[in-house]
């Protein structure tokens, strides 16, 4: 018999898949697969209604008759990174905004907050907190996703993260080992490379992860970076690498990165990748979000991509590359996490919260003011000036509460990256009256960037203009006055409007 007609081999393979899907209610693909032993499904934003409140919780307890003890996860950070809230921009701090307060207690309390909206949508396992030490300032999919640039500062604020989430009974998965922060590719998009010695990494970008190992984190999830330094292959496909976690004494669930991301998809095809992963030491494949953009994805995207890592997974059984004991191991793992959350949501209190957490209190101590800010930013008409990469395959929502907080006309211009900045920037101030008020959006403000390059074309058009950096800020003056906020949130717009305008938050 086949493995693919071997229903106990069909099982094995099902139970370390961890698909996305799209629509919110559940396809019967899914409902079939997770009654033959899918480990669960994770949650993206298309899969949420933000007008029902008991939409999700309702859908989490569907999957859960179909496969009791199911990980249902959701790829929520709070901050940039939302799908809870992705309709609308998350009320929850950034991990960089926590960073800049940096009271450890505070992010315990924003991890307990996060961990129970996570628990009340029904879900199991949260994918967070990013460990990353964004050492790059160019980092593109990283940023203010990371607490700060220093290995001490993340490692407290990870620990004090993993704490709060897991506080409630859920699972935290911390990402993404063994670090994505000294890299200037997005995996979403491309094959990121670390080119620092083997020594660095060690002590610049490993010591969070410990951090997290030794605050009991649940799951680990892998990154799609080459660690020169380490081999040539991805950290998701690599044993030596995954080997290092386990040398660490982490004990839980190894955890892919979405397998549908061009560093392994356009690099290695998401079947292969699948197998390979198993094989370097990665226990649960999380196949990934399959509304992303691409030339597969269109109204069967979910269930392709599901019967893509499936099937390579049980060919690789039939011609002996895949070893049916490793997928028992890892098979075994993800049962060991659906049991320590089941075993963790007993004991964790369902009301777990705290009445003093208040992010927008956050938020006002995180925000550094440039230059002279007015106090009141004239009341006609106010425009948003969007000038954002917001580039970054792991920021799926298309939430702008900028404009919406500042009760302002948005004029969207960016991202600027390959284009005609003077001409750009020349068709949008023509557009713009000249008697509004103008807040510039940014978010890489690093020296020769383009929107560098339109700051000064608006500073000359109009100096009274202002900046709004939702990024990491710049090392050096930009040409306008303005704040930097270290996030995008909703309740970081609701800070600013508060700020610029008096509208409080």
């Amino acid at each position: 018999m086949s493995a693919s007609t071997d229903p106990g081999v069909r099982s094995l393979v099902a139970s370390v898949l961890w698909p996305g899907f799209l629509g919110r209610t559940a396809p019967d693909w899914l409902l079939h697969a997770l009654e033959e032993g899918l480990a669960g499904a994770v949650y993206f934003g298309q899969n949420i209604d933000p007008e029902d409140a008991e939409q999700l919780p309702a859908l989490s307890a569907r999957l859960r008759e179909a496969r009791p003890g199911a990980l249902l996860g959701v790829d929520e950070e709070g901050g940039p990174v939302t799908r809870l809230e992705a309709a609308f921009g998350s009320t929850l701090p950034s991990a960089s905004q926590l960073g800049r307060v940096d009271d450890t207690a505070i992010t315990r309390a924003a991890g307990v907050e996060l961990g129970r909206r996570v628990r009340a949508s029904g879900a199991n396992v949260a994918l967070a907190p990013v460990a990353d030490v964004n050492t790059n300032p160019r980092n593109p999919v990283i940023g203010t996703r990371a607490f700060g640039s220093t290995a001490d500062l993340v490692g407290r604020h990870v620990a004090a993260m993993v704490s709060g989430i897991q506080a409630g009974g859920v699972a935290a998965c911390v990402k993404h080992f063994p670090g994505h922060g000294d890299t200037a590719v997005d995996s979403h998009l491309g094959l990121p490379h670390v080119t620092l010695p083997a020594a660095e990494v060690e002590a610049e970008h490993l010591p969070p992860f410990q951090a997290a190992i030794d605050a009991g984190v649940a799951a680990v999830m892998t990154s799609h970076v080459v660690v020169d330094a380490f081999g040539d292959l991805p950290a998701t496909l690599d044993p030596r690498v995954l080997g290092m976690l386990r040398e660490r004494g982490f004990a839980g669930a190894i955890i892919t990165d979405a397998l549908d991301m061009a560093a392994i998809r356009a690099e290695f095809g998401a079947g292969a990748g699948a197998v390979r992963a198993i094989l370097a030491g990665a226990d649960l494949l999380c196949i990934g979000n399959p509304s992303d953009l691409g030339p597969k994805h269109g109204a069967t995207s979910d269930l392709d991509d599901y019967a893509e890592v499936r099937d390579a997974l049980l060919a690789a059984v039939d011609d002996g590359t895949l070893p049916l004991a490793a997928l028992e191991r890892a098979s075994r793992s993800v049962a060991d996490l659906s049991e320590w959350t089941d075993a963790a949501s007993r004991a964790g209190g369902s009301s777990l919260g705290d009445d003093d957490f208040d992010p927008a209190q956050i938020v006002r101590e995180a925000i550094v003011v440039r230059g002279t800010v007015p106090a009141d930013v004239p009341a006609g008409e106010r425009v948003v000036l969007d000038l954002r990469d917001r580039a970054s395959g792991a920021v799926a929502s298309t939430a702008e509460p900028f404009s919406v907080a500042l009760g302002a006309a948005r004029a969207v211009v960016g991202p600027l990256g390959g284009r005609d900045v003077v001409a750009v920037m020349c068709d949008a101030l023509g557009d713009i009256p000249e008697s509004s008020a103008v807040v510039a959006l940014v978010d890489a403000v690093q020296p020769g960037s383009p929107q560098r390059r339109a700051l000064g074309m608006l500073a000359a058009a109009r100096p009274s203009a202002l900046i709004v950096n939702t990024g990491l800020p710049a090392p050096d003056e930009l040409a306008l006055p303005g704040l930097d906020t270290y996030g995008s949130s909703r309740v970081t717009a609701r800070v600013v409007a508060e700020t610029l305008v008096g509208a409080r938050a």
